[in-house]
């Protein structure tokens, strides 16, 4: 069935023009059923033929691009494509990051519920990943959606059982303090480094507005923040991504202090629930080096957490950083390094008597493109962002044809290729903003680049994608020892041993009771279905897939004996220069057929595996800023990344491509910098939808102790006989 009701606003198309010149140009869109329409104009009848049209079925994906830049204007981008035909493009940009939210939800929506009424999907050459039902838009005035009754939205909890590391000590200007207990390294003792430290408080204003607010680099900062001088973006990574430069006074200092400037990766995410995530690390960057009259600070997890209530208004903001102040008194460390952080926190008590005094009128006065400018550099260290483009031009064919039949399935529909130089009259607005670069960005960075190996790197990022990290390479001395497939990770149940596994505690994990469809209860789960016997820990100059394959390998020793288990295999491929692959390996001792959801994920379509496969990650050693990054809350593995599916003769092996969004590969690129001092838990299930598939059950779990780039096998060294 279609979904009833309709979602309207004006969005800006990004498009090529013939030159291959970028440009934007307004349009009025009305996605209503599954039909998206585009109009030059605020259409003033239902009537009303649309200029373009586009059908939103089941083949239709949507990612979220992040924040960009278009002619001095942020904007919020995500891409519709089509997964038969990734040429198939339409990029759109919303002025705000809610609005962007609000479409991606509604059009993941409308091609679940058109995926849900084909009569046959197989028919399809190429089997679409299934989007994911979104919650509650926020704006009902302008989408009232029908909930299907047999599928439910988990409300935004976690799905993980852990205590808070978190620890109150004071209460200072309104703000609620708390030190972090140090985790253990992997030789038993504590990390070493300045204590973390967070400041939670309340704030009048939507989680938006203080998002919008945190991210300025601009004059309008100084408003509430008393220790910037100067800040710009000096790369811009993608659309989630970027590196800034921030420069600070010293009157909030010590006396004596000399001025600290950061150079910070900065990394934002939005969570469905209207959460906003900012994430900070210290970085080194060939364009920015020490400035002079500035001591660099060195700021190792940080950043904040925006709460909505549930009235939108007010917002909880947890701020948390633990950094090195770099002071070289040794007998200042110890004080002045917790009385300076806990002054830098104050910062959250002076933005929230900001909005205080604004009484939420804060727009009126700073518009949302000043909030979001950025400071620009010296014009003589200037340098032009260059654009990555991922569409291409329609042909003039394509134009021919599409004038014939106005409604397709083709997103190229609503390209406007003949339209690029009309447009709708831009309203005056002082909408002015940009960032500044410093840098191309096919350069990149790393937390812990020596002098040795900079030019290397800086060598091996340029055959990356835009947005990828490499991993830091090691010296890699040791003889080459042949293994077997499902053999290169060693296990060690005693958690003890780096660069190892073991099987997770399930009850660790929450899962959906029987009676979930009527009260939403989650339970602790009590055990797993499969035994996790082996893991893989591999590296390569490409993707590595079907692993269960290969000869000499688990799968395959247990098939040539003609043993019955069937094996379940996990196969995480992180891209790059070097390919890394974390292979998974689980084993079914009873027969499929008395498992029938398991059996009917096993012998179903790619459609309806990734409408079921979740994930559920925690991060149970590690500093704050790889937690936050990952979080604990279950996801749809296949909603969210391209998963290529094996079919073998008694296995079945999931290939999750992390490269295919750009939001996992920010997650990832920041969890592989801390890897080493890492503790990754995970677990696996297949998600019930009705009666009878409740309660859910875990295939499996795993716990990773400390994994070692440097370790991992090249898959030439690894036994195929």
């Amino acid at each position: 069935m279609g979904l009833q009701g309709k979602m309207e606003g004006w969005l800006c198309r990004m498009r090529l023009n013939r030159f291959g010149l970028q440009y934007s140009r307004k349009r009025y869109f009305i996605l209503e059923d599954n039909c998206l329409k585009s109009f030059k104009f605020i259409p003033t009848s239902p009537t009303e033929e649309p200029v373009r049209s586009a059908i939103i079925d089941s083949c239709i994906r949507v990612t979220d691009n992040g924040r960009e830049t278009f002619h001095r204007k942020v904007l919020f981008i995500f891409t519709l494509y089509n997964t038969s035909d990734h040429n198939d493009q339409l990029k759109l940009g919303a002025t705000g990051p809610e609005e962007a939210a609000n479409w991606i939800h509604c059009l993941k929506d409308a091609a679940l519920n058109t995926e849900r009424s084909l009569i046959a999907p197989s028919r399809r050459k190429w089997q679409p990943f299934r989007l994911s039902v979104s919650k509650s838009i926020a704006h009902k005035s302008s989408m009232d959606m029908a909930a299907a009754s047999f599928m439910h939205v988990d409300a935004m909890t976690f799905d993980v059982i852990a205590p808070s590391p978190w620890k109150i000590f004071g209460c200072q200007n309104g703000l609620r303090l708390f030190k972090e207990a140090k985790d253990k390294g992997s030789n038993g003792q504590q990390r070493d480094g300045s204590p973390a430290i967070m400041a939670v408080g309340v704030i009048e204003g939507t989680s938006e507005a203080i998002f919008r607010t945190l991210m300025c680099l601009g004059p309008s900062r100084i408003e509430w923040d008393f220790s910037f001088y100067r800040g710009c973006v000096v790369e811009h990574l993608d659309g989630h991504t970027d590196i800034v430069h921030i420069q600070l006074y010293n009157h909030w200092l010590p006396w004596g202090t000399k001025r600290r400037d950061l150079l910070l990766r900065r990394y934002w995410r939005r969570e469905e629930d209207g959460t906003y995530v900012i994430l900070y690390h210290s970085v080194i960057h060939s364009k920015c080096p020490p400035q002079n009259g500035y001591v660099r600070a060195c700021i190792k997890s940080g950043g904040h957490v925006i709460t909505p209530t549930k009235h939108d208004k007010p917002s909880i903001i947890k701020h948390m950083i633990a950094i090195d102040w770099k002071l070289w008194k040794p007998y200042m460390k110890k004080g002045a390094t917790v009385s300076m952080t806990i002054r830098f926190l104050e910062r959250i008590a002076a933005l929230r008597e900001m909005f205080k005094a604004k009484e939420g009128n804060y727009f009126s006065e700073l518009s949302p493109a000043v909030l979001t400018r950025d400071i620009d550099l010296p014009v003589s260290e200037k340098e032009e962002i260059k654009t990555e483009v991922d569409y291409k031009m329609i042909t003039d064919e394509r134009v021919t044809n599409e004038a014939k039949n106005p409604v397709s399935s083709n997103l190229t529909r609503l390209d406007d290729a003949a339209d690029e130089f009309y447009d709708v009259p831009e309203p005056s607005d002082d909408e002015h903003h940009a960032w500044a670069s410093n840098a191309s960005p096919e350069e990149s960075y790393h937390t812990k680049l020596t002098t040795a190996n900079i030019v290397k790197k800086l060598h091996d990022l340029t055959v990356q994608k835009k947005g990828y990290m490499d991993l830091q390479e090691m010296a890699r001395d040791q003889e080459c020892v042949s293994f077997c497939y499902g053999a290169t990770l060693q296990k060690d149940q005693s958690f003890g041993m780096p660069c190892s596994w073991a099987a997770a505690d399930p009850s660790s994990f929450l899962i959906r009771a029987d009676s979930y469809l009527a009260d939403q209860e989650k339970v602790k789960a009590k055990s797993t279905l499969m035994q996790m016997v082996a893991a893989d820990w591999l590296r390569s100059n490409r993707r590595e897939d079907d692993l269960a394959s290969r000869l000499g390998g688990i799968a395959q020793r247990y098939a040539s004996q003609g043993r019955p288990e069937f094996f379940f295999i996990i196969n995480i491929q992180v891209p790059g220069a070097t390919t890394y692959n974390l292979a998974l390996y689980y084993m079914l001792t009873s027969p499929l057929e008395e498992t029938p959801l398991l059996e009917r994920f096993v012998n179903e379509d790619d459609s309806f595996r990734n409408s079921r496969f979740k994930l559920i990650p925690y991060i149970s050693k590690g500093s704050w800023i790889v937690k936050q990054s990952v979080g604990k809350k279950a996801c749809l593995v296949g909603q969210a990344l391209e998963v290529h599916y094996f079919r073998g003769r008694n296995y079945l092996e999931l290939g999750i491509d992390v490269g295919s969004s750009t939001v996992a590969r920010g997650v990832v690129s920041l969890v592989l910098g801390y890897l080493n001092n890492l503790v990754i838990e995970m677990a696996f299930l297949i998600q019930g939808n009705t009666p009878e598939e409740l309660p859910e059950f875990l295939l499996g779990t795993c716990r990773l102790n400390h994994l070692d780039v440097s370790k991992s096998i090249q898959t030439d060294s690894v036994s195929i006989s």
